[in-house]
């Protein structure tokens, strides 16, 4: 709407106006917060996701000392039964 167009309004007509811009600023509001809350979460998705990929790695590389550990046992096992 134009100055011009604005300036032939009614006070009543102006007063209108101003609610139903009112209104919007408030479901824009709404809708802003609803939009920073879901970033928030996503957020903290994905920290938790990069946590839970760390501690997969450190649990894999015990896995492996454990396995290394194991295989060292089975040859000093089959070591000490051979016979000599």
């Amino acid at each position: 709407m134009t100055e011009k167009e604005l300036r032939k309004l009614s006070r009543l007509d102006l007063l209108e106006l101003f609610v139903e811009q009112s209104k919007e600023v408030e479901r824009l509001k709404k809708e802003l917060e609803e939009a920073n809350a879901k970033l928030e979460d996503r957020r903290l998705l994905c920290q938790n996701t990069g946590n839970i990929a760390e501690a997969a790695l450190q649990i894999n590389k015990i896995f492996e000392q454990c396995q290394q550990a194991a295989d060292d046992y089975l040859i000093s096992v089959r070591a000490s039964v051979k016979p000599q």
